[in-house]
């Protein structure tokens, strides 16, 4: 048998694979003071108080008095080097590690369990994704700022040493401990992934520290309850298990971790833990592998050592096994007392114990305590909350999103016109962000039934199906598989419809298919964050591609490398200010002036977007429908966006006429409707009319002409109470126009008078004129047109006119109690008194909608007519239509879009380019698009309601002031 041992050392000695560790990682920058600091704290050492060195205890932060007392009694009569941190708070650990530090000779070195951040153990901190989410990503850069940020949470709160990163290969999908621990099945990711992870935390001053060593991600038991074996040969475990720790080892890895194990191939001793033995530990690991960090066993509490002997004598087996730091022993005066019996029987050298107490102590001089400083308690949590690790966490999970299978391309998904979507949930856990998400982009419907035949009923009338699979986010080592009866359906499911799974838990749950023939297309997004739904739902819709690998083989369907590759078709995505180089502290004086605004009563209610690069960075919602503040306003309320819908809703209908050579710019009046060939408008050109340089007069009050002169009330020769086909015009509840009247206000406009001299001067009138021309050519009606040209291919769901015919009134926003024409609170119908005798379908004003709906039109706009893989326009049409044609005549206008201002005063912020373009709104509505710095901005309001002849929004210049504040928040 000595030679069975013999024989495996030389292997792994004459291994060249095996690199001697050339550097000592525990050296200092200044190694001369080091060693001096080192050899003098040893020098006063009594032998129990190095012997004491060798000690890691467990400390928990939410300790009641009494274990408080014990822990103090063993730093102070035991002298403990070091502590390890569990469950417990960030303040209170603080506070703890403050007081503890005070009373101890010579300063601990703190540990933790921080595999994914101290939100293991702690609550009120920062959790990032677990390492086989991180093992989907291909970038390496991001997981070395993870080991990075995780570092700097740990400094922060005084941790010295962290037990991570994992560096098991999980090669067993029933591992029941290490799991999503692992960064997956293949050992160069695997490795790679650990080198990333531990350079960025070293890089900041912490220790990392690989485990399980030798290996323990092939194994089916826990070590937490018994002691799992290892049944591979010793080729095998070089060649996988080991393989990362001689690549950690190489690039100087601080400290490596060992695990309770049975490996029959390396120790002969019948199920004889790992952690004690002097083969493995010493000779493998010590010398073969050339390690000179520091070498800690796994909790010597856990049934995997723990169960092998008394523990005073686990305590001494794993100290002459090689181990420097003993790790929660069950009974460490017991273990200080077998060592100290030991050292003066002489089977422990002074050598021996200076060798392990020494490197202790060059650990806490490379860490900085030896010029110890208390946890500062200011701003703690926010400190180890921060925005940029918001930023990175999204990053992550972007990076690793993974699409498995997409028959026929399916995703991301196009042609949204053509989808009818329901999305079922699945799973025992929450899924709501998710459908949220996805509903920014489409029309959706949530299904729920008891029963599978109602189900399948109910989805009878849908042609896509969103199944979520959600399970607990909790902990890594929670549920993921599906039920029987989730299986059932789901295939049933996919038997009659176009399906898209989109798996929240680890990839294993893929494993119990026993078909995936009928579901077109597989998402693992590893985790039911809310972060991960958000992100998910944005992959399916194009707003971000897809980029992840799977890191690990998942049944007979997928291989350890499988993932497809999406490109992103341009929908908007929505992300966090930083991550498009703005500050979202700056933006929260946006939050101020619109709060402000509300306060003044300038405004019932505001929604409020900005999206940057692609990505909307700020949507909130403030104030009521009304002052009565009983509905607040919420992202899917709908506000009438009055002129907005001049460049929401007729000027892209002409662009498309315009790029098809139907109409031109320099088209006269008289060409497109032949009643105005003897009309003093004959010769206006589309583009005059459109650059509101004509000499139209700005508007004319049709209604006024059908009011009682004496009342004031509308005249029952133009109004009826009732729907009938002669009076079918709904101008407002209960309240009908006579149909023909919408012809006679297309005379009036034709036979109105011009303005005597040419300048620039606003009008309405070239949109009733143009609505007209565009009905007439389609031989179909405007609110139809636009849908079927836009808003559904484009996903603008909540933009339509006339709401009250598809939505609740709880979600439509009034504008006006009006007391001078239809005298009834205006809701649900169209504020503009002429867009409402067109039966609420007006050319320039009509349209309702929401601020995201409305970014969604901005941004194809900004993105040169290219929308969610559709291209509406070629770039040179919106350059054509966003050109001032006579800047020159002190007019700023392009073709149907406004513009800077060109001196002082006008309708921005005086602070954006002169190449964005936008429109304002008569009810407080306002959009605008900067090409130049990638910004768009909408801000929805009704600040005509209850009255509007009061406009102080406008007049303290609230929504260009807010358009300056977001110019100011630019960090990039």
């Amino acid at each position: 048998m000595r030679y069975f041992f013999y024989t495996i050392s030389i292997l792994f000695l004459v291994n060249p694979v095996f690199s001697q560790q050339s550097k000592d990682p525990l050296l200092a920058s200044n190694p001369e003071l080091q060693k001096k600091w080192v050899d003098s704290v040893y020098n006063t050492m009594t032998l129990k108080e190095k012997i004491g060195q060798l000690y890691t205890i467990q400390v928990f932060s939410n300790e009641d008095e009494e274990t408080k007392k014990a822990t103090i009694d063993l730093i102070k009569e035991y002298h403990v080097g070091g502590i390890i941190y569990s469950k417990g708070g960030p303040v209170r650990q603080a506070k703890l590690n403050n007081e503890l530090q005070s009373i101890s000779k010579v300063p601990l070195l703190v540990s933790m369990d921080a595999e994914w951040g101290l939100n293991m153990r702690l609550d009120s901190t920062f959790a990032f994704p677990w390492n086989m989410t991180l093992g989907a990503i291909k970038d390496n850069k991001l997981i070395e700022q993870v080991g990075k940020q995780i570092g700097e949470h740990c400094k922060r709160l005084g941790v010295q040493l962290n037990f991570a990163p994992v560096v098991d290969i999980n090669t067993n999908p029933k591992n029941p401990i290490i799991g999503n621990r692992s960064f997956g099945e293949d050992r160069d990711n695997v490795t790679e992934k650990a080198l990333a992870f531990m350079k960025g935390m070293q890089s900041v001053g912490v220790l990392a520290n690989a485990k399980h060593f030798p290996g323990h991600g092939d194994t089916s038991t826990d070590s937490h309850k018994t002691l799992p074996t290892i049944d591979f040969d010793e080729k095998r475990i070089d060649s996988v298990e080991m393989y990362p720790y001689k690549r950690l080892i190489k690039e100087g890895l601080s400290s490596v971790m060992v695990a309770h194990l049975n490996v029959p191939s390396l120790e002969s001793r019948s199920n004889y833990p790992s952690s004690l033995s002097n083969h493995i530990v010493t000779d493998i690991l010590k010398d073969s592998l050339g390690f000179k960090g520091l070498v800690i066993s796994d909790a010597l509490n856990m049934k995997g050592a723990a169960d092998f002997d008394e523990s005073g004598e686990i305590d001494l087996a794993a100290f002459l096994a090689g181990n420097d730091i003993l790790l929660i022993s069950e009974d460490p005066p017991m273990g200080i007392s077998k060592i100290t019996d030991a050292y003066y029987e002489g089977k422990i050298s002074e050598d021996r114990l200076a060798h392990s107490v020494k490197k202790i102590l060059m650990a806490k001089y490379k860490v900085g305590l030896n010029h110890y400083k208390p946890v500062e308690l200011t701003n703690l949590v926010s400190d180890l909350n921060r925005i940029k690790d918001d930023a990175l966490y999204e990053d992550l999970t972007e990076n690793a999103l993974t699409v498995v299978k997409n028959k026929s391309d399916l995703l991301p998904l196009r042609r949204l016109e053509t989808k009818t979507i329901a999305y079922v949930k699945m799973g025992d856990d929450d899924g709501s962000a998710f459908f949220d998400e996805l509903k920014k982009y489409a029309k959706i419907h949530e299904v729920k039934a008891d029963k599978l035949d109602e189900m399948l009923t109910q989805l009878q009338s849908y042609n896509t199906v969103i199944i979520g699979f959600h399970r607990s986010n909790e902990t890594p080592w929670k549920s993921y598989e599906f039920t029987d009866q989730e299986l059932v359906w789901l295939y049933e499911i996919a038997r009659t419809h176009t399906v898209i799974l989109d798996a929240f838990v680890k990839p294993y749950a893929l494993s119990d298919f026993h078909s995936i023939e009928n579901i077109e297309s597989i998402i693992v997004s590893y985790q039911n964050s809310d972060i991960a739904q958000q992100k998910s739902a944005q992959l399916i819709f194009g707003a971000i591609p897809s980029k992840g690998i799977l890191p690990v083989s998942v049944g007979d369907f997928f291989k350890v490398g499988d993932g497809i590759q999406n490109n992103s078709l341009k929908r908007l995505a929505y992300t966090i200010p930083e991550r498009v180089g703005m500050s979202s502290k700056k933006l929260e004086k946006v939050d101020s002036l619109a709060n402000y605004a509300i306060d003044q009563k300038m405004t019932p209610g505001i929604q409020l977007l900005i999206a940057r690069k692609g990505k909307v960075i700020y949507s909130k919602n403030f104030g009521y429908h009304t002052y009565d503040d009983k509905e607040k306003v919420t992202s899917n309320d709908v506000y009438d966006v009055a002129s907005l819908t001049k460049i929401l809703g007729t000027l892209p209908l002409l662009m498309e006429l315009e790029e098809q050579g139907i109409v031109s710019l320099d088209i006269k009046l008289s060409s497109l409707l032949p009643e105005y060939k003897n009309s003093n408008k004959k010769n206006i050109t589309l583009k005059q009319m459109l650059s509101h340089y004509a000499r139209l007069i700005p508007w004319i009050p049709f209604y006024v002409a059908t009011l009682d002169s004496v009342t004031h009330q509308p005249n029952p020769k133009y109004y009826r109470h009732e729907y009938s086909s002669k009076f079918n015009i709904e101008v407002a509840k209960d309240l009908y126009l006579r149909s023909d009247y919408p012809d006679t206000m297309q005379t009036i406009i034709k036979d109105s008078k011009l303005l005597d001299r040419l300048h620039y001067r606003y009008s309405d009138l070239p949109y009733y004129i143009l609505k007209k021309f565009i009905e007439k050519h389609y031989d179909k009606p405007l609110d139809e047109l636009v849908q079927d040209h836009f808003y559904e291919s484009l996903g603008a769901n909540m933009t339509m006119y006339n709401p009250y015919h598809k939505l609740s009134g709880k979600n439509i926003i009034p504008t006006e109690i009006d007391n001078y024409f239809r005298h009834q609170e205006v809701h649900g119908y169209v504020h503009d008194m002429g867009a409402a005798m067109q039966n609420g379908v007006g050319g320039h004003a009509g349209i309702f909608s929401n601020a995201n709906d409305v970014a969604k039109i901005m941004q194809m706009y900004l993105q040169k007519g290219y929308y969610g893989g559709k291209r509406y326009f070629k770039p040179e049409t919106i350059d054509k239509f966003n050109t001032c044609y006579y800047c020159n005549k002190d007019n700023r206008r392009g073709v149907g879009f406004d513009k800077p201002q060109l001196e002082d005063e006008g309708p921005t912020c005086g602070c954006v380019s002169m190449t964005s373009f936008g429109h304002s709104g008569f009810t407080g509505t306002y959009a605008w698009a900067d090409p130049d710095k990638e910004i768009v901005y909408v801000f929805l309001a009704n600040r005509t309601y209850p009255d509007s002849s009061k406009n102080e929004l406008l007049k303290e210049d609230i929504r260009t002031k807010i358009q300056r504040l977001i110019y100011e928040a630019i960090i990039d």
